[in-house]
């Protein structure tokens, strides 16, 4: 069976701030750490990284203020030059596009939403999210009609006419939303588009975007600091500190195996039994006997039914074949802690 070649992929990919950063990366001692590249007076905003993101799927870049995950973003969309390393958005090396090519490849593919909602207050609603249309050039009819079409799909249909500020917060960043969505983009980078929200709203659009992403299919890649929000939303989480990608996996993954110290505090205080799915835990050498449990729930999802199955051995079946079998005492490690 092929395997389908990534969207993007990076390799070796470094970053650095300073006053001749090729050349120091070029001289540059293996094994420096962050604070010795800052004492020789350099910044390391990407270290060498190296990950890959594949269609359709939603991969979330976390880490604290200053960790590189908006700028290693913005690398992706070669919005910074790279000072090492190579960048490949579907086949293609962006670091050798002219300018042209590189303008048109980020106006056809990438959509790209950011905390701070960037809305002309002088136009509506409709008028914001057909503004890139606007600029691509399309006559008023087509990007009328396309504009229409995601302000009904990010929820918005009746407020076609409202300015910015007659609008919410929740409200003001769908229209962000819909307006990187009206050139159809494949590729998305959202860099914490919902940390300026209220905790309610916040998850209003966490819920919004999960629905979107189901109907669009969309490649993603998605910047937080908030490893709740992260765990919700990712199919793998990439955990970076000062430069460097510390773990990039899926949630189960990191809360079962934190790969570094730095991880493991990340995830000390997570409900694993919220995160791991029951199709994580299944052994294909031992599948057990009687009725299966779903592979896609949660151990929190299945708590009741793991307290008081007798088996030792927990049939797990995905799409209704059963896929291997779950140990109880490991559902219940999770479940209930070590204690």
């Amino acid at each position: 069976m092929s395997v389908e070649p990534p969207v993007i992929s990076c390799k070796n990919v470094w970053k650095i701030f300073g006053r001749n950063p090729e050349n120091f990366l070029k001289n540059m001692t293996p094994g420096m750490s962050f604070d010795d590249m800052r004492e020789a007076g350099y910044i390391a905003g990407v270290k060498d990284v190296s990950l890959d993101v594949h269609k359709g799927e939603m991969l979330v870049i976390m880490g604290l203020s200053g960790s590189g995950k908006s700028t290693l973003v913005r690398c992706f969309s070669r919005l910074h030059e790279i000072t090492g390393g190579t960048i490949e958005v579907e086949g293609q090396d962006i670091m050798s596009l002219p300018e042209k090519e590189l303008i048109e490849l980020r106006r056809s593919k990438m959509g790209m939403v950011f905390q701070s909602f960037g809305l002309l207050p002088h136009r509506t609603v409709l008028d914001n999210v057909a503004f890139p249309l606007e600029m691509r050039g399309q006559d008023k009819h087509t990007r009328r009609e396309r504009a229409l079409e995601v302000v009904k799909l990010v929820g918005l249909e009746g407020r076609e006419d409202y300015f910015p500020r007659e609008l919410s917060g929740g409200q003001q960043q769908r229209v962000g939303i819909a307006r990187s969505l009206a050139i159809e983009p494949d590729i998305w980078f959202l860099d914490e588009p919902f940390s300026a929200l209220d905790p309610l709203i916040r998850k209003e659009m966490q819920d919004e975007f999960l629905r979107l992403q189901q109907l669009l299919n969309k490649t993603i890649v998605f910047i937080t600091h908030d490893f709740d929000e992260a765990l919700r939303l990712a199919d793998r989480i990439a955990i970076m500190k000062d430069g460097a990608v510390e773990q990039c996996d899926t949630p189960d993954q990191i809360v079962l195996h934190p790969a570094t110290e730095y991880v493991r505090k990340f995830t000390e205080d997570i409900d694993k039994a919220r995160v791991v799915h029951a199709g994580v835990l299944a052994n294909a050498d031992t599948t057990g006997e009687g009725e299966p449990v779903d592979a896609k729930l949660t151990i929190k999802q299945l708590a009741k039914q793991i307290v008081q199955d007798t088996r030792s051995v927990i049939p797990v079946a995905r799409d209704g074949e059963v896929i291997g079998g779950m140990n109880r005492d490991d559902a219940l490690t999770i479940l209930l802690g070590n204690d």
